[in-house]
């Protein structure tokens, strides 16, 4: 099974099972846009700033909706390009790494905040996640003076996944009961996630920041879920 076709499949999963729920009388989808950054040295060194999207589920527990939820979701971002440059100890040549990562997470957890038919909505929550990292990693040795000369080299491309974690603090609007923004911030945490450096393999544990922006929607007519 591609990585793809395992999201897809875990989500529907998800969507299937609380589709059953009676709170889903009180759900709503959003789908938001990502702009997340690294945050400390594990994270910093092996990725830039990059540019996603994301798409979640808000389903109140039914005794009450009006203060805790359940959620799920799925979250695509690419991190940009990153140069890191080391001495080879064997040549004393400066080399650099390239790296290329893609993010995919699989979120799931609970958050609490206000699910009625108030105007300002704000929440915050605790989700778990599987993570899977695309890391395409190539080995430079730069030309000073041509860089056409450079010599370059595919080290490897591979598909990691892993656990993580986040923090998350937000507000939606509600609009008529129709139709909500939502944005806030998120502190996200993987671990052991596998990077090279030079001729060693190490695994870091990196740390990013999060800010998405979105629309949403309930799901379901609440006066036709009430009848």
């Amino acid at each position: 099974m591609t990585k793809s076709k395992f999201f897809q499949a875990a989500l529907l999963a998800i969507v299937l099972l609380l589709a059953g729920s009676d709170a889903m009388a009180q759900a709503k989808f959003s789908g938001y846009g990502i702009i997340m950054g690294p945050r400390g040295e594990d994270a910093e060194r092996y990725s830039n700033a990059g540019l996603g999207f994301g798409g979640r589920v808000v389903v109140p527990f039914p005794a009450v909706y009006k203060l805790l939820a359940i959620s799920a979701g799925l979250e695509v971002v690419n991190l940009l390009n990153k140069n890191t440059t080391f001495q080879d100890r064997l040549t004393g040549l400066r080399v650099q790494q390239q790296t290329d990562q893609t993010y995919n997470r699989l979120l799931f957890g609970a958050e609490i905040g206000p699910h009625g038919k108030g105007f300002f909505r704000p929440f915050a929550g605790v989700h778990m996640a599987v993570v899977y990292y695309e890391i395409r990693t190539d080995v430079v040795v730069p030309d000073d003076y041509e860089r056409e000369k450079e010599i370059r080299q595919n080290l490897r491309r591979k598909g990691h996944f892993v656990f993580g974690s986040d923090v998350t603090f937000g507000l939606d609007l509600n609009f008529w009961n129709k139709w909500y923004l939502e944005g806030g911030v998120r502190y996200l945490k993987s671990f052991s996630v596998p990077q090279q450096l030079g001729e060693d393999a190490v695994k870091v544990h990196p740390e990013y920041v999060q800010v998405f922006l979105g629309v949403g929607f309930p799901l379901k007519n609440q006066t036709k879920a009430n009848r």
